[in-house]
């Protein structure tokens, strides 16, 4: 078996356990709802970071989220 196949089976088993299907779609609803605003909020106010710094990592959150939901919808995980 190689290298990549361990990883595939990895990747496969994780996602077929109901505990990875699970935690997968949390964390991409998080990162889509929670990305552009919490943590916007958080870097700006909080940890006193500049406006346009923070929006652009809630937008790079936002868009990591939507792909992984896009992933998800195309293995069926989410219907």
């Amino acid at each position: 078996m190689t290298q990549n196949d361990q990883i595939k089976t990895m990747d496969n088993s994780f996602l077929s356990s109901k505990f990875g299907k699970v935690l997968m779609t949390i964390v991409a609803v998080f990162l889509v709802f929670a990305g552009p605003t919490y943590v916007v909020y958080g870097l700006a106010v909080v940890i006193k970071l500049d406006l346009a710094a923070a929006f652009g990592v809630g937008l790079v959150l936002f868009i990591i989220g939507l792909v992984m939901m896009r992933y998800l919808v195309q293995k069926k995980i989410i219907s």
